[in-house]
């Protein structure tokens, strides 16, 4: 096993890839996909004495699913009782509400409600809260339709009850992707952007053939999300195929947030969780998701048909929503297959892992999946090597739960450019902007820089602050 000095990573998202070719040159690990699951499992193995690659297509993290999800820190009340996809989103809850406390993520535990708007759902309600028994989660509670009225007071007509499900959370998906690799990075990791993955020749060590060159590593992971099965079948395996399942979502702006006070579940059918109305940590609230299977990895546009169906569902579970501004309307591809649970498998002598058909669960279980992934590689051969402290991290606040910079006077007297406000709709500083676009890695896109700070994500969609910020994003480029 390759040993080094704990020193920081290296981020690339151009040029030729360092030279892996020489005897011990190899990477330990490489880690293709930087979603929210393969971030994790890069900040994992950094723990470890070893030289680990995140490799990613795009050229920022959590480019893929992981940034277009319902952004809910789910308990796994509702998982199936004993499936990996059960175990591990219940340990992961766990860590990533500590982890997130630890760094800076933005976390509201509104608790959710499932409601029940016809008998059959109604029926349903205890078999579900019998189910969260068996999942470990024994605080759900049977409401009725009085105590749901008080509680919902915007709720439409109709609804027969609820299970209460205390726990269920709202987080920031990007923030929490963006930590992982932050912490990766800083801890070791070499993170190369925009290094899609052509081909692979698995062999000792294994062969990345990509468009910036050939990376060598004797362990692989595949964390590819919708390519998963691609990926799969250059390792000689074909296990299971991935269905994108789109879910198209609408975002309502601030002045809806006082309609609703927790995450507004429905009751679970086949193609998943349904259509929820969720407030979100950006103080907005979300409708949404569809559940379109489709055949194309890239179809993340709307559609008429979608936006229509979500404002029937939504004008039914919160009528005086639909009265209000529409801030955004994105589409996410969820990566679905044939199998109820999670496909986390070690290949034994390939010394190759698979993790996919990571649902929308993903996000919660990301730190468990990290966990139990590095075990595998472990029963598989990898010498873990000594262990190393993490470099901390402490992660820019997006939530309006906590108290923004541009509210902050101590900061403000310290450093003016926290007092500067360049994008009026939601708040964000000149102050913000910098730090983002010097942070350990910067974004690449205007897009990346609104993940980082919010800037160009309000209301008036850029229309205001759009020319500052991009002339400060122009400026900052190498």
């Amino acid at each position: 096993m390759n040993q080094r000095a704990v020193t920081r990573g290296v981020v690339t998202r151009a040029g030729v890839l360092p030279d892996t070719s020489a005897p011990g040159a190899a990477y330990d690990v490489a880690v293709v996909g930087a979603g929210v699951v393969g971030c994790a499992l890069a900040r994992e193995l950094a723990r470890h004495s070893l030289r680990v690659a995140l490799v990613e297509a795009s050229g920022d993290v959590g480019d893929g699913t992981s940034k277009a999800n319902t952004a809910i820190l789910h308990t796994g009340f509702d998982a199936v009782p004993g499936s990996l996809e059960a175990r591990l989103v219940r340990d992961g809850w766990h860590r990533l509400v500590a982890y997130a406390e630890e760094t800076g993520i933005p976390v509201e535990p509104l608790g959710a409600l499932l409601v029940a708007w016809d008998e059959e759902q109604r029926a349903a309600l205890p078999r579900l809260a019998e189910k969260a028994v068996r999942n470990g989660h024994r605080t759900t509670r049977l409401i009725g339709p009085g105590e749901l009225g008080a509680r919902e007071p915007h709720l439409g007509p109709g609804a027969l009850g609820a299970l209460e499900v205390p726990g269920e959370s709202i987080i920031c998906p990007w923030t929490t992707t963006l930590a992982y690799a932050t912490q990766a990075v800083r801890s070791g990791v070499d993170l190369h952007l925009g290094c899609p993955v052509e081909k692979a020749r698995p062999g000792a060590p294994h062969r990345l053939i990509t468009r910036r060159g050939v990376l060598r590593a004797r362990y692989v992971v595949n964390a590819c999300g919708l390519h998963a099965d691609e990926f799969d079948a250059h390792f000689g395996r074909r296990d299971f195929t991935v269905t994108p399942r789109r879910g198209q979502l609408i975002v309502f702006d601030k002045f809806a947030r006082g309609l609703v006070r927790h995450i507004l579940l429905p009751v679970p059918g086949r193609l998943g969780k349904g259509v929820l109305v969720a407030p979100t940590v950006y103080g907005n609230v979300m409708l949404g998701p569809t559940a379109e299977d489709l055949d194309d990895k890239t179809a993340t546009g709307s559609t008429a048909e979608g936006l229509r169906s979500l404002r029937a569902q939504g004008r039914r579970i919160l009528p005086a929503l639909l009265d209000e501004e529409v801030t955004a309307v994105y589409a996410g591809l969820r990566a679905a297959t044939e199998h109820d649970d999670f496909q986390v498998t070690a290949h034994p002598g390939l010394r190759y892992v698979t993790v996919g058909g990571i649902r929308s669960t993903g996000l919660t279980a990301s730190l468990a999946l990290a966990a139990h992934v590095v075990e595998l590689l472990a029963e598989d051969g990898l010498e873990l090597g000594a262990a190393r402290t993490l470099a901390p991290v402490r992660m820019p606040n997006l939530g309006e739960a906590s108290p923004r910079p541009y509210r902050d006077g101590e900061l403000i007297a310290r450093d003016p450019e926290f007092g500067s406000i360049v994008c009026p709709c939601e708040r964000v500083t000149r102050g913000e902007i910098r730090d983002a676009l010097a942070s350990t890695i910067p974004p690449s896109t205007l897009d990346g820089l609104r993940r980082r700070t919010r800037a160009r994500g309000g209301r008036c969609q850029g229309f205001s602050c759009g020319a500052t910020v991009r002339a400060m994003f122009e400026e900052a480029r190498p």
